[in-house]
């Protein structure tokens, strides 16, 4: 049985770059309230980069939020809300790894944390490479390194890789691409 459920107000918190806060309050059918947090998240992209030889290309970096470095498939925010995830995943590879491409696919689209926020990101192979050069923002330290898939599983089932957007895109290009 499913319960009718409303959002009767949703208040801004905190304005940000890429994410608005809010506080949401949920109303239930026998008016009972709930106060939920919510993150607005403008989105992203990223791109499985794979070379002529079928390795894919990694990006390690440096993360904030954790205090460390991790390894991940080239990523980042749009530039607007509504730009097309394609166009951004082609602007990330080539900002991040030096290489560009002609040749993107759709490989999933995923979301993150739908408990409390919106992010998605649509995720591409990019195969075809052409290199190019980096253009890193001013705040960002990458190494560019290629790896084959096994080396890649290794890393996620060791724990080393744990970042859901990369551990997604490889397993899906894997299933779709590998088998």
């Amino acid at each position: 049985m499913e319960q009718k459920i409303k959002r009767i107000n949703r208040e801004l918190k905190y304005k940000g770059q890429i994410v608005d806060f809010y506080q949401d309050t949920i109303e239930v059918e026998d008016n009972r309230h709930s106060i939920y947090d919510f993150i607005d998240h403008v989105g992203a992209a990223a791109v499985v980069p794979v070379t002529d030889d079928g390795k894919i290309i990694m990006v390690k970096q440096y993360r904030n939020a954790l205090d460390q470095f991790t390894l991940e498939v080239p990523a980042g925010a749009l530039d607007y809300r509504g730009e097309p995830g394609i166009e951004c995943a082609s602007r990330e590879l080539e900002e991040e790894t030096g290489y560009r491409s002609e040749n993107l696919e759709w490989l999933i689209t995923i979301r993150t944390t739908v408990a409390f926020c919106n992010e998605c990101i649509e995720i591409f192979v990019a195969r075809d490479l052409i290199s190019s050069c980096q253009n890193l923002d001013d705040n960002e330290f990458i190494e560019v390194k290629a790896y084959s898939m096994n080396e890649l599983k290794e890393k996620i089932y060791s724990g080393e890789i744990q970042d859901s957007k990369t551990i997604s895109a490889l397993l899906a290009y894997e299933v779709k691409y590998c088998f």
